[in-house]
């Protein structure tokens, strides 16, 4: 019986198979884009704890000193002195037209690293003296070693596949010599096990600080709010996805009320039905899941190189551009391909298992009573009201991310009742015999094209609200820049010395030199890079203040008060007036808040003079030169001849511009590829919705047509309805989407970054996208149309025909 069964229920499909394409093609677009994002995400991640495995970090305890170095003779004493610890020194270096991080730790005391521990366990290893003695050896990613090997100046190369993208390492003493920082040490590493007795670090090196591994520049921590934004827009895409399959599913199983009331009259137990279906649709979301697997590497494999791009700026967060089939987002993808399909099908199994035997078979009578629309209409209230609840009784990135979700939500289920009441008060409005009908039919298809319209709102809403803070985001940014590179050259020395020397010879030379010097300090939100300043009218009339008390330049440049970012006023609630304390010695007065995107990190400004009071021994390499544009390329020729600097010691504004915009670009091209596709998927959902309803619209469209509307007139009406549901949802999803924006820039952004943005509205791109929206609907419709036109007056007429 059961094999009958079976045969039956899948005959549905057999003859349906629009609707089984409709059903798949949905599950695979749901998994697809949520696996993508999922892949990307997985890839990052692994990326980030393969870093820190590969070199250590975040795993041992660390000293530093305020100025960033740490001077030979501290680590001698600490060594004599019991403590055992082992140095590391890093800096930029500039391999070709490439900037690595080039990585020197003392590899006798240094623990065993992967890369170090792969080239012993080579066949034939090489001798550890050659590490260890000049001219060294250095170990670097396989796609860096040819460029290694080009020059002549640098030790021999060893490829490793145990280092992230970008490292390069080798010995101390070779790391000194390339970086040109004779006795020179960046961090020590507090070994784990120490000897007891030693003396306390306040007795021997009492300048240093002692910092725990949490307290380290964690990259899975500065980059978990960039990938929760990519989840929350890939869950988005997710969800209008399953608007398909619950639409498609829901019509199947009123189609097949006839025969499943058969069956059940036969005597086939109504238990056995709902485990065949059940193991119907589990077999359906695993084929589709498994397309929409394949879909989302394909996708992830295109968007990733673009993700690494914007970490690697961004954070400086080591990620491959290469991407990896993982098991975890494997099994990930599908669980969430069979979850979404059994929960959009999970309603319409349950109503199928509460169906009378005696229930009448047509799709009206599935759809139920009318007051189905007022009843969403107010989950819809409700969810809303939820997830504003939520966002006001509790704080951080998850109760902002309910507030979208729960606003979002709650609008989809409020478009049809919303639709519905226009529909009705323009038909008591109407006077026309055809308007009326037309307006009746559409309230009379609403519930079968509710999905759809839900997830096109969605999409547009998505779209709007993205756009509004991506475009807002790009005009704030490049106002901001031209505040911040106010300076026409930008310079780097070899060293302080060296620095000394540029900054004499230049002074009489340019209009201004403005030094560039920071050091890094420990603070009880994570790092806090201080920076120093000089007195010009170069950072007075320009620097981007958000809050600032009055006369705030003469504070910090005579008074000794601090500026800081906004992501270190937000993180610790300091503004003006308040007080911050930089070490034991200097608590200084907030004088002013600025803005500062794309640094993760904390920052703050003081003058010069208090600067070197801070850190004494911090160096003094770079340079922003203030000259007249038209001297830029010739003062930079000069500096490069006669102090001998690499053409990357130069670097003109210009440049870094371009650089920061071209990364600003890079930051949001997976959101903007999601809401493209996004919008593609409801689209689809429109014309799944119309071709799977056609079966149902002969019925509506045969007694207008007996009484003289023709084909023709009635193919461009289904045109028309289609695309003014299309526009009247759009115009339902301008306010949403404005108020998505606001949510991005005033509550996501601000949690998940550190900065709040300006809003800015752009009524171009809404007029383009309503333009988009009509064409997608009349796309959407065409086919339709197109089979109405044509269909037999035989097949209108047999309608009367037949019992309904």
């Amino acid at each position: 019986m059961t094999r009958t069964v079976i045969q039956a229920l899948w005959s549905h499909w057999r003859w349906h198979r629009i609707q089984l394409a409709t059903l798949l093609i949905g599950i695979a677009l749901a998994t697809g884009l949520w696996s993508a994002v999922q892949a990307i995400n997985a890839e990052a991640r692994a990326s980030y704890a393969r870093a820190n495995q590969q070199l250590a970090l975040g795993q041992m305890e660390m000293l530093r000193h305020p100025s960033g170095h740490i001077p030979l003779e501290t680590y001698v004493n600490l060594r004599r002195a019991g403590w055992q610890v082992a140095a590391v020194l890093e800096g930029r270096y500039r391999v070709g037209d490439r900037s690595v991080l080039l990585t020197g730790v003392d590899l006798v005391s240094y623990p065993p690293l992967p890369a170090v521990t792969q080239l012993e366990q080579e066949e034939a290893p090489p001798d550890p003296a050659t590490m260890l003695t000049a001219p060294g050896r250095l170990l670097a990613p396989p796609d860096l070693v040819p460029m290694l090997q080009d020059r002549p100046d640098l030790p021999p190369a060893i490829a490793s596949t145990a280092l992230p993208p970008n490292v390069v390492l080798t010995d101390i003493g070779v790391a000194e010599t390339l970086l040109n920082k004779p006795g020179e040490i960046s961090r020590l590493a507090i070994l784990p096990d120490q000897p007891r007795g030693v003396a306390p670090l306040s007795q021997v090196a009492p300048e240093l600080n002692r910092q725990p591994p949490s307290n380290s520049v964690d990259t899975t921590r500065l980059t978990d709010s960039f990938h929760l934004n990519l989840s929350a827009f890939g869950l988005l895409s997710f969800a209008v996805g399953l608007f398909i399959v619950h639409g498609t599913v829901g019509l199947a199983f009123a189609q097949r009320r006839g025969m499943v009331r058969s069956l059940r009259a036969m005597g086939v137990p109504m238990g056995t039905l709902s485990r065949i279906i059940l193991a119907e649709l589990l077999g359906l979301a695993l084929i589709g899941g498994s397309m929409g697997l394949l879909l989302g590497f394909f996708l992830a494999g295109a968007l990733l190189p673009d993700v690494a791009a914007t970490l690697r700026g961004l954070y400086g967060a080591p990620v491959d551009g290469q991407l990896q089939l993982r098991v975890g987002w494997v099994l990930a993808g599908l669980g969430m391909s069979i979850t979404g399909t059994l929960a959009a099908s999970g309603y319409a199994l349950w109503r199928l298992g509460r169906m009378p035997v005696l229930s009448g078979p047509g799709l009206q009578a599935w759809r139920g009573r009318s007051t189905r629309a007022v009843v969403t209409g107010l989950a819809g209230v409700g969810l809303a009201l939820g997830g504003v609840v939520i966002f006001l009784l509790f704080d951080g990135l998850v109760a902002g991310f309910a507030l979208m979700a729960g606003i979002l939500t709650g609008s989809a289920l409020l478009l049809p009742l919303v639709l519905s009441s226009i529909f009705h008060l323009c038909a008591g409005r109407a006077r026309d015999p055809v308007r009326q009908w037309v307006l009746a039919d559409m309230q009379a298809q609403l519930p079968g094209l509710s999905l759809a319209l839900m997830a096109l709102l969605l999409a547009l809403a998505a779209n709007i609200g993205v756009g509004t803070m991506v475009s807002s985001f790009r005009l704030t940014f490049v106002g901001w820049l031209d505040q911040r590179l106010m300076a026409e050259l930008y310079i780097t020395a070899k060293d302080s010395d060296q620095g000394l020397e540029i900054e004499t010879w230049l002074t009489p030379r340019v209009d201004a030199v403005l030094p560039i010097r920071n050091v890094e300090l420990d603070h009880p939100t994570g790092p806090l890079f201080l920076y120093g300043v000089v007195d010009h009218a170069t950072y007075r009339d320009n620097w981007p203040l958000v809050a600032a008390v009055p006369d705030v330049w003469t504070k910090v440049l005579a008074d000794g008060a601090i500026l800081i970012n906004e992501q270190l006023a937000r993180r610790a609630d300091l503004w003006p007036g308040d007080s911050i304390a930089l070490n034991a010695d200097h608590t200084l007065a907030i004088a002013g808040v600025y803005s500062d995107y794309g640094n993760p990190t904390g920052q703050g400004i003081v003058s010069m003079d208090l600067f070197g009071r801070v850190a004494p021994n911090a160096e003094n390499r770079r340079f922003g030169i203030r000259i007249a544009p038209e001297r830029v390329d010739e003062l930079a020729a000069d500096l490069q001849n006669r102090f001998d600097l690499d053409p990357g010691a130069t670097i003109r504004q210009a440049a870094v511009k371009a650089q920061s915009m071209a990364i600003f670009e890079k930051t949001f091209v997976v959101t903007s590829a999601l809401n493209i596709l996004t919008l593609g998927v409801a689209g689809f959902a429109i014309l799944t919705s119309l071709l799977t309803l056609w079966t149902q619209r002969l019925p509506q469209v045969a007694p207008v047509w007996a009484m003289g509307l023709t084909l023709l007139h009635l193919s461009k009406l289904e045109l028309a309805r289609s695309m003014v549901l299309a526009f009247l949802t759009a115009c339902l999803a301008l306010p949403l989407g404005l108020a998505l924006a606001w949510i991005l820039l005033a509550v996501i952004n601000v949690e998940a970054f550190g900065w709040r943005l300006p809003m800015h509205l752009f009524p171009s791109s809404w007029v383009q996208l309503m333009l988009w929206t009509l064409v997608a609907a009349a796309l959407a419709a065409a086919l339709p149309a197109w089979r109405l036109r044509r269909v037999p007056p035989a097949d209108l007429l047999r309608v009367f025909a037949n019992e309904r």
